[in-house]
């Protein structure tokens, strides 16, 4: 295997991997703010928000991402009268899917934080006289993520690992790239290299995260 062989691969996979990064940047920033959002949903006392976020939850958990992306990407254009209106560009279909997946995963991870934060802190803060929001900002919230951030560092490497489902809807990423030169070139080399890309960007997150914990003091 020549030297030029290795980067005649290596181009189109790491054209590939800035798509998957891209995607996961973009589901990353939206689904954590979203799953925050139904977290507060499902908690909330208006009954009929509080079932519809539990549902949603609900049903993104329990069905797999791969039917959420070919749902969204070639069953919305097929709904009568308005489906000509839903077909989307692969990529941006692609990144729906993914945001409205993982934010219901957020939205239970947050959920399981707030849960774990003892009622005491609550009475706590009402005894040293902070309002309601006062409480959640400065109290509630950075415990909360203190708790969350393990299991959202875990989520978030999954979430890498799970932009390999593009391939399956035709969006050119990194593991796209791979199979095209495999079936071209009769080798698995690029599946090899595909998973050294893929090493070093879960290898990047992870060191990211353990930095996360050793700066806030999260054991």
């Amino acid at each position: 295997m020549s030297l030029d062989y290795m980067i005649s691969i290596l181009k189109p996979l790491l054209a590939g991997a800035q798509v998957t990064i891209l995607l996961f940047v973009i589901a990353i920033v939206v689904s954590i703010p979203l799953g925050f959002i139904l977290t507060l949903a499902v908690r909330s006392r208006i009954k009929p928000l509080s079932l519809f976020a539990q549902g949603y939850i609900y049903l993104m958990r329990g069905t797999p991402l791969l039917l959420q992306l070919l749902f969204i990407c070639f069953g919305l254009p097929l709904i009568p009268i308005i489906g000509e209106y839903l077909v989307l560009d692969r990529f941006v279909a692609a990144c729906l899917g993914f945001i409205l997946n993982y934010a219901a995963y957020f939205a239970e991870i947050f959920r399981g934080g707030l849960l774990a934060i003892d009622k005491g802190q609550y009475e706590a803060s009402q005894v040293l006289g902070l309002n309601k929001w006062q409480t959640t900002t400065r109290v509630i919230l950075p415990q909360m993520f203190r708790i969350a951030l393990p299991a959202v560092s875990n989520e978030s490497i999954t979430l890498v690992k799970d932009t390999a489902l593009l391939y399956a809807v035709a969006v050119p990423e990194l593991l796209h790239f791979a199979q095209t030169a495999v079936n071209r070139d009769f080798t698995i080399v690029p599946f090899f290299f595909a998973g050294i890309i893929y090493l070093l960007i879960t290898l990047v997150m992870t060191l990211f995260f353990k930095w996360l914990e050793r700066r806030y003091k999260f054991n």
